[in-house]
């Protein structure tokens, strides 16, 4: 899968006012959305690419303001491909980093000033002299004073032609946090604590994240002639609502842009999700097309809403809530009874499918009654963490089992833990390999990279923590493969692109397993975007293999992990668990011990995992409860990918 040129879309993303672009009410931003930030990259980089081309036509400079962050990283790979294949240049360009971490060293990898020469200057023909970024190294009185000659640099370059942006989870644009004035400028800012937790993993952990940046304002921000913003993931989602339907505040300092005339926000079907035409778009639309799925989903809601079951719900409450349309084509008694028995039929024990019983209202088949099964872990414990209730009953209930961790997990272990077991190795025999690794872990310096004999230490202790929580499911030792693709194994939280050879490996275990059930990740709002990969790595698999004898009979159920649900109304297979089965995948989950007090990569949610996948499996079954079913301790969720 060697890199292709990017399709672009006939989609114009110029600036439309608010009132002229959607029907809601409720959105006071302009904003398109694509299926997929590929595609929203690559109209924003010809954007960027065309008022270049229009700057040189008659002989002006563009000024470019620019953002870091994985948001803007295929712009920017885009950008450096039209200059490659097409011959942008960029000889007239001027750039302006919004901002920098302090203190901070220009060779430092987790510097603003290395990402941007990485991603983006190193492969164009762009003056370095053009090259702006404000300074991390800078201390005392000398700040005041470099921030000041930042802002009359902008100036004296004849402002900003377009300024490029991200979003944080605080609303921050730049790393203008939550309290910034409307009329800021460039300036030293202290790090929200929610902003130094997502930066977390870049910097192997948040006491590693500086506490402090230099940032354009918002007021240098607001200038620039053209605006645009990127979200990307679900993740984005409630900062994404809350700025473009909110009201203005200095709270979500992105509101700010509701005031620019030529912004537009460029979000991908993730990020939009909250938005009031996604989410409940019944209360935007009287005219919409009411087919099943988005029938379920308006009812799920309106139980919310209205606090009731399903078979308690009224005309008056459909009526008073936007969904009037439905009852011209149902009354109200035919669609609660139609909705409580789609639920219904999504409940099952048996999620390998229940042997000799009529499985025509069941989510699985009852043949045949031993299914082969390959359970996709993107890290080393998100089978346990994600469905470890399933996987115990798939294994308990007799059919073959087969798990298939897709990367080492290697990042993801402590420098403290792997001194651990390399002294304790020592301490066994002394062994001029385990005296390498020690010394190694005592001189490594900040953001420097594992060398091989560390990172296939950690690897190796993922490893066994694998074996002991799936030898604690009864798992034979021979059903757990290590898949190690390529992808992941770079020794830095930036992974390559999927590539064929990762696919190949995929096809091999699935053309060797032929199984009859897939499980793999559907949660996409992984924090550094493994889950993304490792499921574009199962769907080109099963791309592949499609049209393979044994696929005829394969299905492929996602399950989401530790930071995101299905919502209730998208779920076809409830799996519910006793008190007792809650404990045994608690317990499975502690095998992993790397990956306890202190998860490097937790996210925006700083419990562990087992207590989040019990509080979100809890709130699953008591969902299941308000609406009406049975009261079950906790359900795991999955829903189907069809891919035929």
């Amino acid at each position: 899968m060697e890199s292709v040129t990017l399709k672009k879309k006939s989609m114009d993303i110029s600036y439309i006012p608010v009132g002229r672009f959607e029907e809601t009410r409720f959105e006071k931003i302009h904003n398109i959305i694509f299926d997929n930030s590929r595609e929203g990259s690559a109209i924003v980089a010809e954007e960027i690419a065309d008022l270049i081309r229009q700057k040189q036509a008659v002989g002006k400079p563009c000024v470019l303001g620019l953002a870091t962050g994985s948001s803007p990283i295929r712009v920017y790979e885009e950008l450096v491909r039209m200059h490659k294949e097409e011959g942008l240049s960029f000889a007239n360009v001027t750039t302006f980093n919004l901002d920098e971490y302090l203190p901070m060293e220009k060779e430092n990898r987790q510097s603003y000033h290395y990402f941007m020469h990485e991603h983006l200057f190193n492969h164009i023909d762009i003056a370095p002299e053009n090259v702006n970024i404000p300074n991390g190294t800078v201390t005392g009185d000398a700040i005041i004073e470099h921030c000041l000659a930042y802002e009359k640099k902008i100036k004296d370059a004849g402002g900003l032609d377009f300024q490029l942006l991200g979003i944080g989870r605080t609303g921050h644009v730049g790393f203008n946090e939550p309290g910034s004035h409307f009329n800021s400028a460039t300036r030293v800012i202290t790090l929200d604590h929610i902003t130094r937790v997502d930066a977390a993993p870049a910097f192997l952990g948040i006491d590693n994240v500086p506490r402090k940046a230099i940032t354009m304002g918002i007021a240098t921000v607001m200038s620039a002639r053209r605006i645009v913003l990127l979200g990307w993931g679900q993740n984005k989602a409630d900062i994404i609502k809350k700025t473009v339907e909110g009201e203005i505040s200095s709270h979500v300092p992105a509101t700010y842009l509701q005031e620019h005339k030529n912004c537009t926000f460029v979000l991908d079907t993730g990020a939009a999700t909250e938005l009031t035409r996604n989410k409940t778009p019944w209360l935007v639309d009287e005219s919409l097309e009411w087919t099943e799925k988005l029938t379920a989903k308006a009812i799920v809601w309106l139980c919310g809403k209205v606090e009731k079951s399903i078979l308690s719900l009224t005309d008056k409450d459909y009526n008073d809530n936007g969904m009037s349309g439905l009852l011209t084509q149902q009354d109200s008694y035919e669609l609660n009874i139609k909705m409580f028995n789609r639920l219904q039929h999504t409940i099952t024990g048996w999620p390998g499918g229940k042997p000799k019983a009529d499985d025509t209202n069941r989510p699985e088949r009852a043949l045949p009654v031993k299914k082969r099964v390959i359970i996709f872990s993107p890290h080393p414990d998100d089978d346990v963490i994600s469905m470890g209730g399933t996987f115990d009953r798939l294994v308990e209930q007799g059919h073959d089992v087969h798990v298939a961790y897709q990367t080492s997990g290697n990042i993801a272990v402590s420098d403290t833990e792997a001194l651990k077991f390399a002294e304790t190795a020592n301490s066994i025999q002394v062994t001029p390999e385990a005296q390498k690794i020690i010394d190694a872990i005592k001189s490594k310096k900040e953001a420097d990279f594992d060398p091989v004999e560390v990172r296939k230490l950690k690897g190796n202790i993922r490893r066994g923590e694998s074996y002991a929580a799936t030898r604690y499911f009864g798992l034979d030792d021979a059903n757990v493969h290590f898949l190690d693709l390529p992808f992941y194994e770079t020794g830095a939280i930036k992974k390559k692109d999927l590539s064929d050879a990762d696919v190949r490996i995929m096809v091999d275990i699935i053309k060797e397993v032929q199984p009859h059930q897939i499980y793999a990740a559907g949660d996409l709002a992984d924090p550094h975007g493994t889950h993304k990969v490792c499921l574009d790595a199962v769907f080109a698999a099963v791309e592949e293999l499609k049209d393979e004898p044994f696929m005829d009979d394969c299905w492929l159920w996602l399950y989401r992990g530790a930071w995101h649900e299905w919502d209730i109304n998208e779920i076809e297979m409830a799996v519910p668990m006793s008190p007792g089965q809650v404990l045994r995948k608690r317990l499975a989950i502690f095998c992993h011990q790397s990956q306890k007090d202190g998860v490097m990569f937790q996210g925006n949610d700083s419990r562990e995992f087992w207590m989040r996948a019990e509080e979100r499996n809890k709130n699953t079954a008591q969902h299941y409860k308000a609406l009406g079913m049975a009261d079950y301790a906790a359900i795991e969720a999955f829903v189907r990918y069809k891919f035929k």
